[in-house]
């Protein structure tokens, strides 16, 4: 029997089409089409940038924080009253929580975060211990 006809190979090519269409069409795409999307990068090497995607939050449901060394950013949207309905799905509150481990070089004082249209802008100055030259002596003796 070939190898591209064998039980085990149609098994897994079964597999990867499950895991495929899983990816593609299941309750894991939907799930990630939910949650906020977040992205961390410097800039000039002098900052660093957390930019959140926080669509139907308001400001003051969106907090910043440094904790432990880490920027915390939490956002909470409470869930409007019942008004007597009977939901089959509801997705109108939910909670988002990140985490972002600050390096060293970090100015928490100099941190400032802007949010509007929906995105959270947080800026972190880097600062740079300055260089310098260590002079060398010889050890002739």
């Amino acid at each position: 029997m070939s190898e591209e006809h064998s039980p085990m190979a149609s098994l897994e090519e079964g597999v990867d089409a499950l895991r495929r269409d899983l990816a593609d069409a299941g309750p894991i795409k939907s799930l990630r089409a939910r949650t906020p999307t977040t992205d961390v990068y410097t800039q000039d090497d002098r900052t660093l940038v957390v930019e959140v995607h926080l669509p139907h939050f308001r400001e003051e449901e969106v907090e910043v924080g440094v904790e432990h060394d880490a920027l915390v950013i939490r956002a909470r949207r409470e869930r409007k009253s019942d008004d007597g309905k009977k939901y089959v799905v509801r997705e109108t509150g939910y909670n988002y929580y990140r985490s972002v481990a600050l390096p060293r070089s970090a100015d928490e004082a100099g941190i400032t975060a802007r949010f509007g249209h929906g995105v959270l802008r947080v800026t972190v100055p880097l600062t740079h211990p300055a260089v310098r030259n260590v002079p060398l002596s010889s050890d002739t003796t």
